[in-house]
């Protein structure tokens, strides 16, 4: 019988030590499986510290918000409105874009870009490349329009990286190639431009942008 506990003790000595050399070896393995799958997953957004296309997706949204109302501000009667030069001395405003036009301006110019970063044709002819289409005059068809060049240019920015936004693509202006980036910031400063000189028409005919009324 003492031999036999004897025997069992041995048993279970040598298997302790053998798992006591064992768990060394495992564990530098375990902790480079963890460091790979932590590597390998994708990174939680940074509200706080947004990356550049997350930036780029809030100013094309605060654009929106802005311009967008606007459109929708002007009256039926009056969105053909364009400042003439007996509206205010001294001026010179002969030949200046109407309401309408610097809307259909806005959503063509979008609608252009927005199908180069899409990797689509060019939607508009020459002729219609910088005011849109010449059929489409109510206010109506224009605003349902620009909303359409957002949408399709939300779908473009939806596909930025950090690493593709130096990458070409076909100019919608012309021959040649032109980087995401570049496009984007053509983009941005174009409209904010243009919503510029629609605040102006608005305010000329006794309108407040709805960006700049108080809040209720």
């Amino acid at each position: 019988m003492n031999k036999l506990v004897l025997c069992l003790s041995l048993a279970l000595a040598m298997c302790g030590a053998a798992f006591a050399q064992d768990a060394p070896a495992a564990a530098p393995k375990a902790k480079a499986k963890k460091a790979a799958a932590t590597a390998a997953a994708p990174k939680a957004a940074d509200p706080k510290h947004p990356d550049v296309p997350t930036i780029l997706e809030r100013q094309l949204n605060n654009l929106e918000k802005e311009l967008v109302p606007a459109a929708e501000a002007m009256p039926d009667d009056k969105f053909n409105f364009a400042p003439s030069n007996q509206l205010i001395k001294g001026s010179e405003f002969t030949g200046v874009k109407t309401y309408a036009l610097q809307v259909r301006h806005i959503a063509a110019t979008n609608q252009l870009i927005a199908a180069s970063l899409n990797g689509e044709p060019s939607p508009l002819s020459d002729k219609e490349s910088d005011l849109g289409p010449e059929a489409m005059t109510s206010k109506a068809d224009i605003n349902a329009y620009l909303k359409d060049s957002f949408a399709k240019m939300h779908t473009a920015f939806g596909k930025f990286t950090a690493k593709n936004l130096d990458e070409q693509v076909r100019s919608p202006f012309g021959n040649g190639t032109a980087s995401r980036l570049a496009l984007t910031i053509i983009v941005l400063g174009h409209t904010q431009d243009h919503y510029g000189q629609m605040v102006e028409y608005l305010r000329m005919n006794g309108i407040i942008p709805p960006a700049s009324r108080p809040a209720k």
